[in-house]
């Protein structure tokens, strides 16, 4: 019995956690070069506890374009926020966390940035 009530509890937080990011109206795309894709997406993976910890609620994940045209192979990282102010906060957050800038400074050797964007939702 317990652990049916701990299954359904942590399924309402789950559905509670997607329900969150689903409502994301904000996006945040960083267009990169890497020689290495797999290696960049597991440096980019070791941020989530970080931002975790920050307390910022966000969805990171690499794409990597393939039916692009000229930019087919385009690799970008995308950050999900609620609104602008969420983003905001979390910039603010990750700019003063030693640890975090630390590693977005290791990134330089996997990476070269082209473009970072900001795109807001129109839709619903």
């Amino acid at each position: 019995m317990r652990s049916r009530v701990a299954v359904a509890v942590l399924s309402v937080l789950a559905s509670m956690l997607f329900a969150q990011v689903a409502e994301a109206v904000v996006l945040r795309v960083v267009t990169v070069e890497t020689a290495n894709v797999d290696a960049y997406a597991s440096e980019i993976a070791k941020a989530k506890p970080m931002l975790k910890r920050l307390g910022i609620d966000t969805a990171a994940r690499v794409w990597k374009a393939r039916f692009a045209g000229s930019d087919a192979g385009a690799v970008v990282v995308s950050l999900e926020f609620a609104d602008l102010e969420a983003l905001a906060r979390a910039e603010a957050k990750m700019a003063a966390d030693p640890e975090y800038t630390a590693w977005l400074a290791g990134l330089a050797k996997l990476r070269k940035v082209v473009s970072e964007s900001i795109y807001y939702e129109v839709t619903k």
